[in-house]
């Protein structure tokens, strides 16, 4: 559940943390990226989280106009999930945590894995 009092600090770190603040969310941005994803494969691509928690995240980041949520009127239900141009300007960012990472990383490469970087190469 999302802290209320981040939300309306004076502190713009305070704030921009309360929108990607979580272990989950930046994530959930990098495996979307530029892509429509359906919430199975979301689930599929970031195996540690429980489906209840995606949910949750991902309803925040909707909440928070990181994330559109497009719902289909199928039987079964469709949901496509994809990155807002609010989104999207986060991605530089969360590629510049990962270089930051990998210079300072102390995991050896050959034990280090990352799915979601394998999967996302451009």
């Amino acid at each position: 559940m999302k802290d209320e009092r981040f939300s309306f600090s004076k502190c713009s770190l305070t704030r921009s943390m309360s929108v990607i603040g979580t272990k989950w969310k930046p994530i959930i941005v990098y495996v979307l990226q530029k892509r429509k994803v359906r919430f199975g494969q979301l689930d599929a691509y970031i195996p540690l989280i429980t489906r209840k928690v995606l949910t949750e995240q991902l309803k925040e980041l909707e909440d928070d106009g990181i994330v559109i949520r497009e719902a289909f009127n199928e039987i079964p239900p469709r949901v496509e999930y994809s990155l807002t141009q609010k989104g999207l300007e986060l991605l530089p960012i969360l590629n510049s945590i990962i270089v930051w990472n990998e210079k300072h990383e102390t995991m050896p490469p050959s034990e280090s894995y990352c799915p979601t970087k394998e999967f996302f190469k451009d």
